[in-house]
């Protein structure tokens, strides 16, 4: 099945401090730009590639992000794959189950390609 398929670096949104700290408040700021300007879009799905990622998340921040994807229900209606290194899969893991528990369609994947079949397939858990 075609999709229509939008890629967002988390390098776009996700920032740390000048002492290298992750920084929450800026990252969730960037995070609603995203999604406002992901807003107009109508049937897509989206990637959110963290594998370039910088900054080390706790698993609070990831909670509060999956908080914000929640409050921006519009723009994340359709199914979004979270794209990690294998060695880090347990925290997008964690993000992804925050943001299903949202009613959001969110699941972490280390391979792109399996990120895209499941995005290609009919229904939420296919």
């Amino acid at each position: 099945m075609p999709a229509n398929i939008k890629i967002i670096h988390a390098n776009d949104f996700v920032k740390a401090t000048p002492e290298g700290e992750f920084d929450l408040q800026e990252s969730k700021r960037l995070l609603i730009e995203i999604a406002s300007v992901t807003n107009p879009l109508v049937d897509h799905e989206v990637i959110l590639d963290t594998r370039k990622t910088q900054s080390s998340m706790s698993v609070a921040d990831l909670w509060y992000l999956a908080v914000e994807l929640g409050n921006r229900r519009k723009a994340f209606s359709r199914k979004t794959a979270i794209l990690c290194p294998l060695a880090q899969f347990d925290h997008p893991g964690f993000f992804a189950l925050c943001a299903r528990n949202r009613a959001l369609q969110v699941r972490a994947f280390a391979s792109f390609e399996d990120a895209i079949e499941w995005l290609t397939l009919d229904g939420p858990d296919a």
